[in-house]
Parts: structure tokens; C-alpha cells; sequence
């Protein structure tokens, strides 16, 4: 099968970059021909040795005057939003995009498409290429930006409802996408995250030294980052050190990193990892922790609990429903705060929320030092075996071959 991976912005430096280049592995390792069209900052270098195949690029900053717009409101890299796009950006956007679709179905002639996020990309080739199979990756972003953006519903609604399948990371997710879109409920198939067992893999902790905690991801406040560094606050009688491990850009990012480099020694700031120094950081640390207000199935979870950490995370949907069976035995689950929108919590709930994130932190903290594991949890070990790259991508195989057969 010739497959067309699309993504609208970077493909690497987020979950969804990171979705893309497996989906391209796990298709070529199976014999598929792969093309990937993807925007990308002018000075971007492709790798081939990350995603080896055909590649189509918008360059932002020179076929569309300003950064990469984002699926996120804060991205680890420069960006534009797209509440902040005009009528004439967007129209721009979408007409850059649709050039270099045409360009790419004419040289490529692909059997499929899948694409990345419920919105203007997934749309737009829609709505170009009735003909050919389309298929779309949820990842939660999406759903936010619709909700965030309701001026811009109406753009992709008609389109994505027309798609020939939705891949959601959970139940929960699934049923979000059902609600919002009104996707027929027979297109929307769950097929989950992966994480890549063979760099992230267990180790013992250390009883020597301080106890490590690491948070990877966005440095923005949706990401609960700051109210993280409140909780640590809290427990200045136990010594530990937070690697914090990501980043971004914008006010948010540098206001964390004051407030990261107030406390000293005990958070440390590593910016954006490559996922094998990653990996090294998760099986030094004793504890991981998600304190996300806005989450689909996030995958760093799996490989953090693939290196041996016991995770604290905040009680999202998909959250729960993948890991709550481990809640005691592994994970502590934190209550959200009471939001206003969709990711900042009202004000007189903040101090309750961090009060509780303390608190399971220092849970973790005692299970890790009173009960040492000397080898993998077994009910972790069983859930991971489920969310390996390649038991996802048997899911997503076999609906492009349901609908390449028609």
C-alpha cells in the first residue's frame, strides 16, 4: 500500500510528531510505500535517518509569512495560533496546504491517507480528494482547538464528518469526538498510543541520594507545570531533585524557568531531550509526574512506567480509563481542579489541587523508598505489552486494509 502521512506542523518535538514517525516505521517495516507532507520552519533540516521516505514540506517564514501554527496554544518550538490567524492568514494557510497537497497526490498517486488532528488539515484534504481513503489520528489538541475556536467549527465540520475513519487514543476520546463532530459512531475506532519499548526499558532505583522526580513535556501552564513547582513547595523536608525535561516558547515558558531557577537545587532544567537521553533521565528517576489539565492518552506516561517510575497524574479521562486499575498498585491519580475553559484552573482552587498533588507525591515517594521493586510490576508489564508501536499499529493496519479493499 503507498500510504500520505500528513501533519501540519513539525513532525517531531510533540506527541503527535512523535505518532508520525512510528506510523512511517511500522508501515515500512511491513513493506508499505510511505510519503510524509508536513510545516515545518524555514530552516528545518529533515533527518533520514529519523523517517526515511518522500517527503513534502511547507516552509513557514517562507511560503506562509509567519511560524508554524500549532496545534497547541504553546509549542515547543516558535509558533503562531490560530485563534490569532485573520480571514486572509487563514485563507492563505489553507491554499498554501492545498498546492502542496495537489503536488503530493500527482507525484505520490497514493492508495491511502492518514492524517494528523481533527481539523484544517484533515479537512482540506477531504474536501480536495473525495476519492481517495481518509483516515485521521485524534490527539486531544484537536478537540481543544475546536472547542477554543468556535469561529472556525463550521470550517471543518462538513469535511471530517466525510472522513473514512477517526483513530481516538481512548473510549473516553472516542465519545468526545462523536459529541463534538458528530462523526458517525461506526467510523470512530479506538486504537490507541504507543511508546518504544526498545528505548525505554526498566532499571532498578537507586537508595542512595536524593529521591528524583521528572516531569517531561511543555513548559506551559496547561501542562500544570507551575503548580507542580508549588507542590514541591510543600515537601521541603524530603530531599529530591525535579528534572524537568522540555520546553517552549513564549511568557508562560519563561515565567516556569524563573520560577524553576528560584528554587535551586532542586529542579533541574534540561530543555528539549532526544527520547534516548530521555530514557536515561526516566530510569534515574523514582517518580514521574503529569500534572496536565488537558490530556488525550498521553504516551509518556507508558515510558515512564516502561523505566520503573511510579507515575502521579492528574485524573484525566483517558488517564483513567487506561491506568485507574493501577491506582494503589503503581499510580497515584490527582483530582483536577475545578477549570474554567478547558485547561486553567479558577483561582480559589489552585492551593486544593496542589495540596493534593503534594500529598500523592509524597505517597509515591514513601512506596518507592518503604517497597523498592527489584523487578517490573506485573499488571504494568501486561498493560504495556498492549501499547507497544507495533500492537497499535496492528489496529491501524488492518482499517487501511478494510478500506484500501473498500
Amino acid at each position: 500500500m503507498r500510504i500520505l502521512h500528513l501533519l501540519s506542523q513539525r513532525p517531531e518535538l510533540t506527541g503527535s510528531g512523535v505518532y508520525l514517525n512510528q506510523m512511517i516505521q511500522q508501515a515500512q517495516a511491513r513493506g508499505h510505500e510511505n510519503a510524509m507532507l508536513a510545516g515545518v520552519p524555514d530552516d528545518f533540516h529533515h533527518q533520514p535517518d529519523t523517517i526515511d521516505c518522500r517527503t513534502f514540506f511547507l516552509r513557514f517564514g517562507k511560503d506562509i509569512p509567519h511560524h508554524v501554527t500549532g496545534m497547541s496554544d504553546v509549542m515547543p518550538y516558535p509558533s503562531t495560533r490560530f485563534r490569532d490567524l485573520n480571514d486572509e492568514q487563514l485563507a492563505h494557510y489553507e491554499q498554501s496546504f492545498a498546492e502542496l497537497l495537489h503536488l503530493a497526490i500527482q507525484d505520490f498517486q497514493p492508495d491511502i491517507i492518514h492524517s494528523n488532528h481533527l481539523w484544517i488539515m484533515s479537512a482540506l484534504a477531504r474536501r480536495l480528494f473525495p476519492e481517495i481513503p481518509i483516515i485521521a489520528s485524534c490527539h486531544g489538541s484537536d478537540l481543544r482547538q475546536f472547542r477554543t475556536n468556535p469561529h472556525l467549527q463550521e470550517r471543518i465540520l462538513k469535511d471530517c464528518r466525510k472522513l473514512d475513519g477517526v483513530l481516538a487514543l481512548s473510549l473516553a476520546q472516542r465519545d468526545e469526538i462523536i459529541e463534538l463532530y458528530g462523526i458517525a459512531t461506526q467510523k470512530v475506532h479506538v486504537t490507541g498510543v504507543g511508546f518504544n519499548s526498545r528505548t525505554f526499558t526498566w532499571s532498578p532505583k537507586s537508595s542512595a541520594g536524593p529521591m528524583r522526580l521528572v516531569y517531561a513535556g511543555k513548559l506551559s501552564n496547561a501542562k500544570g507545570v507551575p503548580w507542580l513547582l508549588r507542590a514541591l513547595d510543600k515537601l521541603t523536608d524530603i530531599d529530591l531533585v525535579l528534572d524537568l525535561c522540555g520546553s517552549a516558547a513564549g511568557p508562560e515558558k519563561d515565567d516556569i524557568v524563573a520560577q524553576a531557577q528560584h528554587m535551586g537545587e532542586r529542579v533541574k532544567l534540561h530543555g528539549n531531550v532526544e527520547p534516548q537521553r530521555l530514557a536515561e533521565i526516566m530510569r534515574q528517576a523514582h517518580i514521574f509526574v503529569l500534572p496536565s489539565f488537558f490530556e488525550g492518552l498521553p504516551l509518556v506516561l507508558l515510558e515512564a512506567m516502561a523505566c520503573g517510575c511510579l507515575p502521579v497524574a492528574t485524573r484525566l479521562p483517558g488517564v483513567e480509563e487506561v491506568f485507574s486499575h493501577l491506582e494503589g498498585n503503581g499510580i497515584s491519580l490527582v483530582d483536577l481542579p475545578e477549570l474554567q475553559g478547558i485547561d486553567s484552573p479558577l483561582p480559589e482552587a489552585e492551593e486544593g489541587f496542589v495540596e493534593r498533588l503534594a500529598a500523592a507525591i509524597r505517597e509515591q515517594i514513601d512506596a518507592s523508598r518503604n517497597n523498592p521493586r527489584t523487578s517490573p510490576c506485573p499488571e504494568a508489564e501486561k498493560l504495556l505489552a498492549r501499547y507497544s508501536w507495533s500492537a497499535i499499529f496492528d489496529g491501524v493496519e488492518e482499517i487501511y486494509r478494510r478500506l484500501h479493499l473498500g
